[in-house]
């Protein structure tokens, strides 16, 4: 499956902030990965065997890319689908300035159900951290973590924290920094767009 998966993701390497407000030297186009759905599907589909075990009764992605993940695996599952939509925070300052919220209409969809967030690619884990969070606020019982890779330990720490189960496809080395400890702007690299 890492082969696999790998083949999938579109990397690009330089000085990158991240949606979480890290840094890093690695930024994957993830809008590239559903250009052809059919390559997906069978990933999908391998992730949703592994949540299966987990008593899973509903599958939450945050949008974009994360919820087209969620909706394949969701649909392998045979389970209800929903998404939570990223918020941002205008004043806020640190690390995670971004929150995710599930929509009004279907926040009472998944209160008191098992739930499996589903991303694509999780890095530092901003987005999968805000959907969980905001599940737990609408009464759903966050069970599980899926995605198809991940990125460093952000992932397997953010799990641990949450109390849920992390599981992955595929997993690859990656570092990330704060801002002030970032060795790339200490070197005077400039940020990619």
């Amino acid at each position: 499956m890492q082969d696999e998966v790998s083949r999938l993701l579109a990397k690009r390497e330089g000085h990158f902030a991240l949606e979480s407000g890290h840094h890093g030297e690695l930024w994957l186009d993830l809008e590239l990965l559903f250009l052809h759905p059919e390559r997906v599907r069978p990933l999908a589909s391998a992730l949703a065997e592994r949540l299966a075990v987990h008593g899973v009764a509903a599958v939450c992605g945050p949008l974009v890319e994360g919820a087209f993940a969620a909706l394949m695996v969701a649909s392998a599952l045979g389970a209800p689908f929903s998404y939570a939509e990223r918020v941002v925070e205008p004043k806020a300052r640190d690390l995670f300035p971004v929150a995710y919220r599930i929509p009004n209409a279907l926040r009472s969809e998944v209160r008191g159900k098992r739930v499996a967030v589903v991303n694509d690619v999780i890095n530092a884990g901003s987005a999968v951290r805000g959907t969980l969070e905001d599940l737990k606020a609408c009464g759903a019982e966050p069970v599980a973590v899926g995605a198809l890779a991940v990125l460093g330990e952000s992932a397997r720490e953010l799990a641990a924290e949450h109390g849920v189960v992390l599981e992955t496809l595929a997993a690859f080395p990656n570092e990330i920094w704060e801002p002030d400890a970032c060795p790339l702007c200490r070197e005077g690299v400039l940020l990619t767009n």
